[in-house]
């Protein structure tokens, strides 16, 4: 039954949100994470904790605001993810300005394959459909296989919709798919800052230990593709906003352990800057650092809501 009911609700979202007039969508996105923020549920309580450990000086006053900011953020993300099959070309290419795109195009026209990597700021889906569109440049990514299945079919058919190719985060045939795409000098994109498998990498991030993904950086060695983190946020305008940021290089020497565990932490260090400039669009409500998840359910579990 709760199954059936997310993906009702979901479903909903793309069916009747996308037909809004923008500013309609704008404000019952605030009047839903208001509601939700109130409530006090285990999703907000989990947000409030990993900005504790972002802004480790807070009031609590303070992270209930961050708190609340966050929530009205991860709604605009909503929002606006439900929208933006029905935005025009124009909408999307004004929709999104981000610093330093240089890195990116520099880095697409060397014929080399390239990973953008990006944690869950802002609206990563957005920042994907802006390089569709904008630069006119397909790509890859993974998405994690939620439950009812019904669901994540809705989520694949969306994103490939908006210009995507998307491989199952399971089944093992995902890291071999990317490397033959980025061997033909393709792209591929990566939320990138929270570990789903039993491989991840330990770095450190705002002071603790937590686990990120090793892909990214065993991709980019094994292909010799260009590995850049990319970080996104809002601002008070309807444009989001964002940073590529100068490529990760593989270093010259070590084991494959030791230059993954080195690049990882580069890619850990890049995410932190971009989410302390900007804790509220962190969308990260789930347990993250090893200190907080439950040993007896594994890597990337523990969580507390499910983000896509």
């Amino acid at each position: 039954m709760k199954d059936r009911l997310t993906d009702a609700l979901y479903g909903a979202g793309w069916s009747t949100v996308k037909k809004l007039p923008e500013p309609v969508a704008v404000r019952l996105g605030k009047a839903i994470a208001d509601a939700v923020w109130k409530r006090r549920g285990k999703g907000v309580l989990r947000l409030e904790a990993n900005y504790a450990r972002v802004v480790p000086d807070a009031s609590p006053e303070r992270l209930a605001e961050l708190s609340r900011a966050g929530m009205r953020s991860y709604l605009r993300y909503w929002m606006e993810s439900f929208r933006l099959p029905s935005w025009s070309r124009e909408r999307v290419k004004e929709g999104f300005v981000p610093k330093d795109v240089h890195h990116l195009t520099d880095a697409l026209a060397s014929d080399k394959g390239v990973i953008l990597a990006l944690p869950h700021l802002g609206n990563w889906d957005l920042a994907g459909v802006w390089v569709t569109t904008k630069l006119e440049t397909p790509f890859t990514t993974v998405a994690e296989r939620l439950k009812p299945e019904k669901l994540y079919d809705r989520f694949v058919a969306y994103r490939e919709g908006l210009g995507m190719e998307v491989l199952p985060h399971e089944g093992g045939s995902a890291f071999g798919t990317l490397a033959r795409r980025l061997r033909e000098g393709g792209l591929v994109c990566l939320v990138s800052d929270r570990d789903l498998s039993a491989s991840g990498v330990e770095v450190k991030f705002f002071g603790d230990t937590a686990r990120m993904p090793a892909g990214p950086a065993l991709l980019a060695q094994q292909t010799g593709a260009l590995l850049l983190p990319v970080t996104l946020w809002y601002d008070d305008s309807p444009i989001m906003k964002g940073r590529v940021h100068a490529p990760i290089d593989v270093p010259e020497t070590g084991t494959r352990t030791e230059k993954t565990s080195v690049m990882t932490q580069a890619l850990a260090d890049a995410f932190a800057t971009g989410i302390a400039d900007h804790p509220e669009d962190w969308h990260m409500l789930q347990r993250l650092w090893l200190a907080d998840l439950d040993p007896a359910k594994g890597p990337g579990q523990g969580s507390d809501e499910a983000t896509p």
